[in-house]
């Protein structure tokens, strides 16, 4: 699984530093170094008024926040990698 986060100035200014630290402890604390690929990426083109956008794979998300990642992390990542 490669999960892209944007790193470009809108999402820089709403906290994508932030989102990548959370997203690497996540996959830390779930064991699953072996199964992502976490990359910045600039500007995925889907700008949010709120959070950051994050692409899974080729599914495209937008408003991540601190507030809600452990959701989207669960329901985006960890269920796509149970069903593998």
């Amino acid at each position: 699984m490669i999960i892209q986060v944007c790193v470009g100035s809108s999402c820089h200014l709403k906290g994508s530093a932030e989102i990548v630290e959370l997203f690497q402890k996540a996959v830390e604390e779930n064991h699953l170094e072996n199964e992502i690929t976490l990359a910045g990426s600039f500007c995925i083109g889907k700008c949010n008024r709120v959070g950051v956008t994050v692409q899974v794979d080729d599914d495209i998300h937008t408003g991540i926040t601190r507030e809600n990642f452990k959701e989207f992390f669960k329901e985006n990542v960890l269920t796509k990698i149970e069903r593998v």
